[in-house]
């Protein structure tokens, strides 16, 4: 008999199935700057695409065409023709992310991109905490493993604060993530500011190099890439070179 499975959809798959439309040609690989997992959102996702010249309408055209024919919660929000040496996940220097917390009473206008936390956490302590975090280190305890690939990452940026409107924000960057790298920073310093953990159990837990099943995970639902950052063109190609020959085989995004 012939078995047959639905594939997971995804926003790469969907940018690929719509440039396939509007050019109406065989099928190209566009190429993202970071593979979140399920459930993630992305307001400055970038990706790249190498389309034939002879097919290539404009970007303000093909921009307008790719919306019309894309799922109404994706959107090209803008298109522009790449300088050489450029590709969006090896020649990216940084990613940002941004992790919404509400931890006061439910709100339905929020609940699907922020975790809904049962009580309130002390946002200065997990700040203070997460700091013991930043640097270039071993996240091999806040990842899921990959054969034959490094935890090695700079984490650059882990900040906690509250906003104005009560919702906690984290915001963290560094030069790649492993796969749930950042859901599971989040979980982990969660449990420092719910008092299941003292904060000095972060750097302890970060020495181990192995992953605990008992550390909480922070819901994929919270999490949006907020930006990537780039050289300048001039460098972008010496980048794209370095970040391969560093990650190629690690599983980074």
């Amino acid at each position: 008999g012939v078995q047959t499975c639905a594939l997971p959809i995804s926003v790469q798959g969907q940018l690929e199935d719509a440039v396939v439309k509007v050019l109406r040609t065989t099928r190209l690989r566009v190429q993202c700057a970071g593979r979140t997992d399920a459930g993630v959102h992305a307001t400055g996702q970038v990706f790249h695409v190498d389309i034939p010249t002879a097919a290539n309408p404009g970007v303000e055209t093909l921009a307008r065409r790719l919306n019309a024919v894309l799922p109404e919660d994706i959107v090209v929000s803008a298109l522009a023709d790449a300088p050489d040496g450029f590709d969006a996940r090896f020649s990216a220097l940084s990613r940002t992310y941004e992790y919404l917390i509400n931890d006061g009473p439910r709100n339905p206008m929020t609940r699907r991109f922020a975790h809904q936390h049962p009580y309130p956490v002390d946002v200065e302590l997990m700040h203070s905490a997460a700091q013991s975090l930043v640097g270039l280190n071993d996240f091999t305890s806040f990842c899921r493993p990959k054969e034959n690939g490094t935890a090695i990452r700079d984490l650059q940026r882990f900040e906690w604060q509250r906003r104005a409107d009560g919702m906690i924000a984290v915001t963290v960057t560094a030069d790649a993530f492993c796969w749930s790298m950042v859901r599971m920073l989040v979980g982990a310093v969660l449990d420092v500011g719910a008092g299941r953990q003292p904060a000095e159990w972060l750097v302890q837990y970060l020495a181990a190099r192995e992953r605990h099943s008992g550390v909480f995970v922070a819901p994929a639902h919270g999490l949006t890439l907020v930006s990537v950052t780039y050289p300048p063109d001039d460098q972008l190609a010496a980048r794209q070179e370095q970040t391969k020959n560093i990650r190629a085989a690690d599983g980074s995004h």
